[in-house]
């Protein structure tokens, strides 16, 4: 089975995650792919982190600590080597790790009375790092900032709370770093304003897009494109000007259906998405796809032109 364009085609592999016996997912929230094209799939389960060879064989597992609360998932590469930036929206914070799960850095609730106290939590939903390091929090759960930090964790800025006016956020779901440009920038997924929010590096907002939006979730960033899932209900990719390539596996039904996005597995077929939530890309350009739902879900689109 295959979905795409005339011009950019997949073939598509359900079920491709290969679980031991005894094993399942929670709600599989975020996706990744390290150098050596091992699979790595983020979920509410536990272990949270459950590693896989790229033609879906089972390898390894860890992230205990983080059951129930596994959601924003990146992995990181620089001069030092691939580390993982994660978020706990159980445990309110930031973990930076190895590709083995060792914890090297944690940030919680920043030290900020005026945004944050018993009533006004910190949720942190996903994590970008700069060219220079620097740490990027997206507060999307909770009161809708972001957070800047220094490759330490030492604290810098913020900026956005709720609203709608530009610079303003409203589930910034979503966080990543653009580098095809001549200076990076910042693109949120500003979910709940239904838009993607462009700022520098240093918080100041630059630009809106907003058209083909389906409440964006969080990015990656592939040769010149950008791969978003839309959780509303398809995979969207964009060229390096963010005009559109393609929408893959879109459903426009299935948000409508009662119970979503946990509904009864006749309703789930292969060539449609129902709630994506995470998506990554290998070497080859072949695409990963994590949705959330409750027992996870699992895609792989091998690209065909």
């Amino acid at each position: 089975m295959r979905i795409g364009t005339e011009t950019r085609k997949y073939e598509v592999i359900s079920s491709w995650a290969c679980l031991p016996e005894g094993m399942s997912f929670g709600y599989t929230h975020g996706i990744e792919v390290d150098s050596n094209q091992r699979i790595y799939v983020f979920h509410t389960g536990s272990p949270s982190v459950a590693v896989f060879h790229e033609n879906g064989e089972y390898m390894t597992s860890w992230g205990e600590e983080f059951q129930g609360g596994a959601h924003g998932f990146y992995l990181h590469r620089d001069e030092e080597g691939e580390h993982f930036y994660v978020t706990d929206t159980e445990r309110n914070l930031v973990a930076k790790t190895t590709l083995e799960g060792e914890v090297l850095l944690r940030i919680g609730t920043p030290d900020l009375p005026e945004i944050y106290d018993e009533q006004r939590t910190f949720i942190p939903t996903d994590v970008a790092v700069g060219p220079n390091g620097d740490i990027y929090i997206a507060d999307g759960y909770g009161q809708s900032y972001v957070h800047h930090y220094n490759k330490d964790g030492k604290y810098i800025r913020s900026w956005g709370g709720t609203g709608s006016e530009m610079g303003q956020l409203t589930c910034p779901h979503g966080i990543s770093v653009n580098l095809r440009g001549e200076e990076p920038e910042l693109y949120v997924a500003d979910r709940g304003n239904n838009r993607i929010q462009v700022f520098t590096m240093a918080g100041e907002p630059k630009r809106l897009i907003t058209a083909e939006m389906k409440m964006p979730c969080s990015f990656y960033f592939f040769e010149d494109e950008i791969i978003f899932p839309d959780l509303l209900s398809r995979i969207t990719i964009l060229d390096r000007n963010d005009e559109l390539i393609a929408h893959l596996g879109d459903d426009p039904e299935a948000s409508k259906q009662q119970g979503w996005p946990n509904l009864p597995k006749s309703y789930y077929r292969p060539d449609r998405f129902s709630s994506p939530h995470g998506v990554c890309a290998d070497r080859e350009g072949n695409l990963y796809v994590a949705e959330w739902i409750e027992d996870g879900r699992v895609t792989k689109l091998v690209r065909k032109s």
